[in-house]
């Protein structure tokens, strides 16, 4: 391990740093975090994505973050229209992370047999049955290595109760988490 010129940062040779980034990857997936789908909508054309990478940013304003594989639907609509929707998924929503995390298609044909209610901020869908709802305005919006990150103000929000679904290392965890408690950080 050399430093980095000038900054005395260490650093691997190229074809160590190249077999390190699988092991890193699989470290990574050692984060277990809480499951999402983001809406958007723009006039007929509604569009959702299952989304693990999301971020509080700031309290005040209250700011979030999210990155998203570039290209993307979601990013280019939520871009056009400058608003999305955030549905914080429950244990009992594994079958819709899943959707939203296949190539289903855009409009009304991605959400056939889920139930929603427009958001009445972003006109996005509200998935019936999340843990939490906001709503969001896109503030900025970063390509950084093959991701986008998108910086967004939450407008509103709404909070039910019950246990989040959750991915750990590659899979989804709506197991055993039925004696979940909050505590306040």
């Amino acid at each position: 391990m050399n430093p980095v010129p000038g900054s005395g940062r260490p650093t691997l040779p190229p074809d160590e740093r190249i077999a390190g980034q699988d092991e890193s990857r699989r470290a990574l997936r050692r984060f277990a975090s809480g499951v999402t789908v983001l809406t958007v909508s723009d006039g007929s054309v509604r569009h959702g994505t299952t989304v693990s990478a999301l971020v509080p940013i700031s309290r005040d304003p209250l700011v979030l973050g999210v990155c998203l594989r570039s290209p993307s639907t979601f990013t280019a609509l939520a871009r056009k229209v400058g608003v999305f929707s955030v549905n914080v998924l429950s244990t009992e929503q594994a079958t819709v992370a899943r959707t939203f995390g296949s190539s289903r298609g855009r409009g009304d044909d991605q959400f056939a047999g889920v139930d929603w209610t427009a958001d009445p901020l972003t006109g996005a869908p509200l998935i019936d049955g999340s843990l939490a709802h906001l709503a969001c305005n896109l503030t900025g919006c970063q390509l950084i290595g093959d991701h986008h990150l998108i910086i967004a103000e939450v407008l509103s929000g709404l909070a039910d109760d019950g246990a989040p679904l959750l991915t750990f290392a590659g899979g989804l965890r709506d197991e055993g988490l039925e004696n979940f408690h909050t505590t306040q950080l």
